[in-house]
């Protein structure tokens, strides 16, 4: 290839090169076989080591003469792919070149080459701003004023991606120009809602509603005219106009809810109408309407009057249609092998010490259709209005289900979803009728048609509570049993699909009933081994989810050898057949998990195994980490994490019986290194496994003691927490349980600690709820190990950790904690007077203190303050309120 020149453009390109370029990129859009593909893309990366290669695809794309336009547009995606990594070490004049190049590509008669066109620029945009591209704004304005139709949709294009992948740009001020871009473009975007041309109002529209969420100061100055476009869209005859309308006022309604209030009544009654579309993506689009506006807690009186015609849309478009993707798997029998695409990427959640307040998405990786987000918005409806949808639904829902012929089966099966998408907001009104309802769904688990009677296990289980609350009589107990059994006869189904929804629904119901399955055990495990059995791999993950939820449920009534004898040998043989760098281990690691804590000490005899190949995965994974040719196996982090979990629910089942594994393994140095790692999951399960070793065996965590501290203590700075509250959750609890243990040990970070948590409680309106628990029970744990230490500086922290301490509810950590308090209360007593009053309400929190010890010192440091304080003393206690005092009395001051 040619050496570049200094000035751009005076820069020409070999016809050779361009013709090499050329006839690589022909093969590459061919038909080839994958090596051959490979071998393409080596040539080509081997170009990207010329300095102008760049250059000659900038020219390949903007040459009309170079055809096919194929070839053309394959240069253009290549040097997006080429400028993303290199753009900004190219020369400047390389730079200008490539930009010289893209500007008139927006005028090219083939929409395809404006559409490429337009993403490159949008790429460029987005490594060097506008700023770094001062003629692109002008020449975009100039585009957007021509009569040439293909100038105008070039740049419209550009601009409606550049909106798209970095809204704010525009909305930023810009040197040399006296308003934001954006103030520019909105009055042309508004005047192209009344093209003639649909995909001009498309990219106009696309463009202006990137910008709801931000709301720049024209928009909302504007919002009148905006308004006026939607509604003068609204019933534009595209379809991906009219799902861009939508989408408007889904966004306005989510953002800015008071702007469409004034235009409410008719924003409802048109979506209303949309969600009833011909076009499915236009429906679905209108459909997230109803949950948008429940969720902006607008006045529920506003959509109350249009609920008789919204429910009865919402149910019809709950019914199947003929091409949804389930009607085709729902045919699916057990004996087909799973393909790879079946299978969801399998993720594994870190151990989380504390009240977790993230709630798991089951959907995410699912198709989201008008199926789905109609039942979502009836479920939404059902929790803000109550019973009062029931007159309207119940008779359509009894309608449908009346219907007994083959060609109506959808419409029950749309009955069923109904119910069960109702069943949490409606249960008042429901209730007098629950037993009836449940009593008619059981034969619907038996239905002929699969997916009937997969939506009626899941129906089922949104009634589970009821369910389980009716055991105690006899009828009760009776339907619990019917549920239970047909449950897991359905759990043993022919049905893919319904196999999965047996299994789920079973592990809600497993959730609610707890202690009350002990007795049924020998025949649930029975089922769920069955299944085990014969399940495809997809479909056996949720077995283990139903074995890990049924330890969880019945706990140590689970270790009983003739349970034992069922449930084991298969998952040992299964455990046996999967390798170390098997996904599918997972869900087997976290059933694990479950049946060590359930069992206790009973799952000692199976430790030994299990604890080693845990260090082994760990080890390797680091191992590959570092060098993946050396460990043999691609790094992935999940194995890490999984096993650190499984390790952690080991050492929570066996207690002090895991120290035999321990002592004669490495996991100490492998845990100090996976307390350093760079991911944060992998951080978070380390510090969990550290605390629960530091419960059980400290001792072998001594030799590295100052490591594990200073490291731990470094995951509570407060500029760390934000990115990292799960870790910091978990760290904080750990190093509260080594300092239980290890005592003055504590104190070469002692002081760092308490600066750490004293923030945290002092910031704790923007953290959560578990890990200001755990800083303030840490806190005590520290004041215990090291009164003298803490303090001097109680002054600083008494008031938002004894109100902290009023929160948490009784158990072994907070009476740590009032040890803490207690001894640093004695050390220093004037440091707490001022606090006082927070002091005793926090005591008052107690609903008894069964520590007898920890009672009398609680006793000592009222009488100390009593006698302290004199005549004061009943001062403060009339100024507390009468339920603090009342609880205060038992401590007969």
């Amino acid at each position: 290839m040619m050496a570049l020149t200094e000035n751009s453009s005076s820069w020409q390109p070999q016809e050779q090169g361009v013709r090499e370029i050329c006839a690589l990129l022909e093969q590459q859009i061919s038909p080839v076989s994958t090596s051959e593909k490979s071998q393409i893309w080596q040539k080509l990366q081997h170009y990207t080591q010329f300095p102008d290669f760049n250059n000659y695809l900038a020219f390949i794309l903007s040459h009309a003469e170079v055809n096919p336009v194929e070839v053309r547009q394959a240069a253009g995606l290549l040097l997006k792919n080429n400028l993303r990594s290199s753009f900004k070490n190219m020369a400047l004049a390389n730079q200008q070149y490539v930009k010289s190049r893209l500007l008139p590509c927006l005028g090219s008669p083939d929409r395809h080459i404006r559409m490429t066109a337009g993403t490159i620029i949008s790429a460029i945009v987005q490594l060097v701003g506008v700023i770094g591209w001062t003629e692109l704004l002008q020449a975009l304005l100039t585009c957007l004023d021509s009569t040439d139709l293909n100038q105008v949709e070039g740049a419209m294009d550009a601009l409606s991606k550049i909106c798209e992948d970095v809204p704010q740009l525009l909305d930023s001020e810009v040197p040399g120009m006296t308003e934001r871009p954006i103030n520019i473009f909105l009055p042309k975007l508004f005047e192209f809602f009344r093209s003639t041309h649909t995909l001009l109002r498309k990219l106009a529209l696309n463009s202006v509603n990137q910008y709801i969420m931000l709301m720049p100061s024209y928009l909302y100055m504007s919002m009148d005219q905006y308004l006026h476009g939607l509604f003068l869209l609204a019933n534009d005859p595209a379809p991906e106009v009219r799902k861009l309308v939508c989408s408007a006022f889904v966004q306005l309604v989510e953002v800015k809810p008071s702007i469409l209030e004034p235009h409410i009544r008719n924003v409802i009654e048109y979506m209303l109408q949309v969600n009833k579309d011909g076009d499915e993506e236009v429906a679905l689009e209108a459909c997230e309407f109803w949950s948008a506006y429940c969720d902006a807690q607008l006045s529920p009186v506003n959509l109350k009057e249009f609920l008789p015609r919204l429910i009865p849309v919402l149910l019809s478009n709950m019914v199947y249609a003929d091409d949804d993707e389930s009607l085709n798997e729902a045919e699916e029998d057990e004996s087909i092998p799973d393909r790879e695409q079946d299978l969801k990427p399998r993720f594994h959640s870190s151990r989380f010490h504390g009240s977790n307040d993230v709630e798991e998405d089951d959907d995410v990786v699912n198709v989201w259709n008008l199926r789905k987000c109609s039942a979502a918005a009836l479920d939404i409806l059902s929790n803000v209005f109550g019973d009062d949808i029931l007159p309207t639904l119940m008779p359509l829902i009894q309608a449908n289900l009346t219907t007994s012929d083959d060609q109506s089966w959808k419409n029950r099966e749309a009955a069923v979803l109904a119910l069960g998408a109702v069943g949490e907001g409606c249960i008042n009104g429901l209730y007098p009728h629950l037993s009836e309802i449940v009593n008619f769904l059981i034969p619907l688990l038996d239905d002929k048609f699969p997916l009937i009677r997969s939506i009626s296990c899941w129906t089922i289980s949104r009634f589970s509570k009821f369910i389980v609350q009716g055991i105690g009589d006899q009828k009760g107990n009776e339907q619990f049993e019917k549920v239970l059994m047909g449950l897991l006869q359905r759990i043993l189904d022919s049905n893919k699909r319904v196999q999965e929804a047996a299994c789920s629904a079973f592990a809600t119901l497993e959730e609610e009933a707890a202690e009350e399955l002990a007795p049924r055990l020998e025949t649930i495990l029975q089922h769920l081994m069955c299944a085990f059995g014969k399940y495809q791999r997809k479909n056996l993950r949720i077995v283990y989810d139903a074995i890990g939820t049924l330890a969880d449920a019945v706990g140590w009534e689970l270790n009983q050898p003739r349970y034992l004898e069922i449930l084991m040998p298969p998952l040992i043989a299964k455990w046996q057949q999967l390798s170390n760098f098997d996904k599918d281990i997972f869900s087997l690691l976290e059933c694990f998990t479950s049946i060590a804590q359930a069992l206790g000490p009973g799952f000692s005899q199976f430790a030994e195994p299990v604890f080693q190949r845990c260090i082994n995965i760990i080890q390797t994974q680091l191992m590959a980490k570092v060098n993946t040719s050396s460990a043999g196996v691609q790094y992935d982090k999940d194995f890490v994490v999984c096993s650190l979990d499984l390790l952690s629910g080991l050492v929570e089942g066996l207690g002090s019986g895991i120290e035999s594994l321990v002592s004669h393994s490495i996991l100490r140095d492998l845990l100090l290194q996976c307390c350093a790692d760079d991911s944060p999951d992998v951080r978070q399960s380390a510090f969990a496994l550290l605390g629960d070793l530091a419960r059980v065996c400290p001792v072998h965590l001594h030799s590295c003691l100052p490591q594990f501290l200073d490291i731990t203590a470094k995951q509570l700075e407060i500029s760390e927490l934000k990115e990292t509250i799960s870790v910091a959750n978990n760290a904080c609890w750990a190093i509260g349980e080594l300092a239980v243990k290890v005592r003055q040990e504590i104190s070469p970070v002692v002081m760092a600690v308490t600066s750490s948590l004293v923030l945290i409680l002092q910031h704790a309106q923007e953290l959560n709820k578990s890990l200001i628990e755990n800083a303030t029970i840490t806190l005590g744990r520290f004041a215990w190990a090291c009164p003298e230490h803490v303090s001097p500086h109680m002054e600083l922290f008494m008031q938002p950790w004894c109100k902290a301490l009023a929160m948490i509810r009784d158990d072994i950590e907070k009476e740590d904690a009032f040890r803490g308090l207690c001894a640093v209360v004695k050390k220093n007593p004037n440091a707490a007077l001022s606090s006082l009053p927070f002091l005793l309400k926090a005591i008052a929190s107690w609903h008894e203190i069964r520590s007898p010890d920890l009672h009398n010192e609680v006793c000592q440091v009222m009488h100390g303050y009593k006698q302290l304080l004199k005549e004061q003393w009943d001062l403060c206690i009339s100024s507390l309120e009468p339920q603090v005092k009342d609880r205060l009395s038992k401590y007969q001051i």
